[in-house]
């Protein structure tokens, strides 16, 4: 019994700091629209500048919470600096690429922070008076613990009181549910939007200031902290404190007791519980549906047509030299470098036939890409396949998988029908991870290679081979009629179920087919690199589908091909060259996202357009 009161205990604790980070990115999505992915950078921002700023006022009660109070307000002061500088340029863009644009600024924060603080673990100060423990129930439990337990409730009510009794509560409350009525009447919407993007990133620096005395400062606080905030922001309902409240507080209770409880699956309990919450209230515990609907009104709606004759002979030309240059000009090396092109052009191709004609977003899509890797190796491992029946076999693998995620994700949208996407991948990653007997768990599966007659040269070969015919049939479909039936219901749901058109089938087609294209993709990658890890299904590689995706364009089927070239080359250049790399692949991300809006391929074609137009 004292045991389940310590843990409830850790649970609340737990549930606050996840508040305090929550609220803040609840609050900016309900007023923006922006899932900012920054949020994670601002909160690990808040921690560090509190080190520096603790550690150099004196010591005492003054020294500490005046410092936790500047970090915050100075985090504040850079989420409204980020907003003015960057996303106030950019929210008429499409809502996945201000994602984009916001994980640019992750990769930058991430390598100012190391030039700043160094790569080392930094350990802060304890709050002065609260240092001890205090009894309850004859359990001791830390004061400081105890303190956080309240500290979530008085923000909450605190933050209700500011939207609810306040002009400027007003005021958000109503730009959440109409944005353009507010304009309407005459609010200026961009200091309104600054505003939002203070208070709510101070409330990421505040949590992160008060984490100081119970873990170290690191460089990977962010990730490790926004994909719960995500979970929470979600399970709770887009733009609800309530909601967020109440999420905070059954995914901290979650990860206390899961301990105890569920050992196996705690990895992943949090995913599993917010799969079940999407798929039987879709929006949430407390979504509305105007802020659902409002949420995915500015998903791009791109027009896909054919590609000029002098994009054709363009392609040509590039795929002639990408078959005959190699063996006179790319040693081993450059053959590894172009094979991981290949495979990314397949992987990235498969994302975006979801994202552009389907119009469905995806945070997830690495679990196929991983599901069809692991397919292909277990094959080659268990029962001495050669490698063309295993490669066979990964798309039928990740295709399987898609039919049954696909059956749930397919039937949200926007944000919530993304993060089921990635609840669905982080289990099928908590399968491979912990799964052992069959899977290796963190040491893989090992040992798979090529057959002998595929050389370096020869897999290159193949690996193009199946990249452009996976492209080319995804481009095919794309341009079928069940292509513009796909399109049609991205475009209006409601006119094409009323000519006839079953908008269900027809995205859970898309995505099973989205799933099968990754999937020899995945099995391409596991026999190029000889083994397969738990990472391959990991939410970094469905970031980087991503990344490839909107960098190269979701308007124009070339998109993905010119963005996963763009990506692959950019970071292993970058990683070869700097320790920095992350820095200036962000500035790079960031460049891209100011001086083409609609990506590398939408850009093109909107020059050439342009020179076509009379005068």
């Amino acid at each position: 019994m004292e045991n389940l009161l310590l843990q409830a205990l850790n649970g609340l604790a737990s549930a606050s700091s996840l508040f305090l980070v929550a609220s803040g990115l609840t609050v900016i999505f309900g007023v923006t629209r922006i899932v900012n992915f920054a949020h994670g950078s601002l909160y690990m921002l808040g921690a560090y500048l509190a080190f520096s700023i603790v550690t150099n006022l004196p010591r005492g009660h003054l020294g500490f919470w005046g410092g936790v109070v500047l970090a915050a307000l100075a985090v504040g002061a850079i989420g409204a600096v980020l907003e003015m500088l960057l996303l106030r340029r950019i929210y008429r863009a499409p809502e996945l690429f201000q994602l984009l644009a916001t994980f640019g600024v992750v990769l930058v924060v991430q390598d100012v922070a190391l030039l700043t603080w160094g790569a080392q673990d930094l350990l802060g100060p304890r709050a002065p008076g609260l240092r001890g423990s205090v009894e309850l129930l004859g359990l001791r439990f830390p004061l400081y613990e105890l303190v956080l337990i309240g500290i979530g409730p008085v923000v909450l009510g605190l933050l209700l009181l500011l939207f609810k009794r306040t002009r400027w509560g007003t005021l958000v409350r109503a730009a959440t549910q109409d944005r353009e009525m507010v304009g309407a009447l005459g609010v200026n919407q961009r200091w309104l939007f600054t505003s939002v993007f203070f208070v709510g990133s101070m409330l990421a620096g505040l949590a992160g200031a008060l984490q100081l005395p119970r873990e170290s400062v690191n460089l990977h606080m962010d990730l490790s902290t926004i994909t719960e905030v995500f979970v929470v922001v979600v399970v709770g309902g887009l733009g609800s404190l309530p909601g967020a409240a109440l999420a905070a507080l059954l995914i901290g209770e979650l990860h206390a007791f899961g301990i105890l409880i569920f050992p196996k699956i705690t990895l992943v309990l949090v995913f599993l519980v917010m799969a079940v919450v999407l798929v039987v209230r879709p929006r949430g515990l407390f979504g509305k549906a105007q802020v659902a609907q409002a949420a995915v009104a500015s998903v791009a709606e791109p027009v896909l047509g054919r590609a000029p004759p002098q994009l054709k002979w363009l392609g040509l030309v590039a795929l002639l030299v990408a078959v005959v240059a190699p063996p006179y000009l790319a040693g081993d090396y450059a053959l590894i470098v172009l094979t991981d092109m290949a495979i990314a052009v397949l992987f990235a191709a498969s994302l975006h036939f979801i994202m552009g004609p389907g119009g469905m977003a995806s945070f997830g899509h690495a679990a196929y890409f991983g599901i069809g890797a692991y397919g292909a190796a277990l094959l080659t491992k268990w029962f001495a396949a050669p490698m063309v029946p295993a490669l066979l076999a990964a798309p039928f693998c990740a295709g399987v998988a898609g039919v049954i995620f696909g059956f749930f994700c397919v039937r949200l949208s926007g944000v919530y029908s993304a993060m089921l996407t990635l609840a669905f991948a982080q289990i099928a990653w908590s399968v491979a991870f912990q799964w052992v007997e069959l899977t290796g768990g963190d040491n893989g599966v090992l040992g798979v290679w090529p057959d002998a007659w595929a050389t370096k040269l020869h897999f290159y070969w193949l690996a193009l081979g199946c990249s452009v015919v996976g492209t080319l049939a995804l481009r095919r479909i794309a341009l079928s009629p069940f292509g513009y039936a796909l399109r049609a219901q991205r475009d209006n749901t409601l006119r094409a179920e009323a000519i006839g058109i079953n908008a269900f089938e027809i995205r859970w087609v898309a995505f099973v087919l989205a799933a099968g294209f990754a999937g020899v993709a995945g099995g391409l990658f596991a026999f190029a690199k000889g083994s397969v890890f738990p990472t391959a299904l990991d939410i970094p590689r469905s970031v980087d589908a991503l990344l490839m995706v909107l960098l190269g364009g979701v308007q124009t089927l070339a998109g993905p091909v010119l963005g996963a070239l763009a990506f692959t080359g950019l970071h292993e250049q970058l990683v070869r060259a700097t320790d920095y790399w992350r820095l200036v692949l962000g500035g790079v991300i960031l460049l891209l996202v100011l001086a083409f809006p609609q990506g590398l391929a939408g850009a093109v074609r909107q020059r050439w357009e342009a020179r076509r137009r009379p005068g």
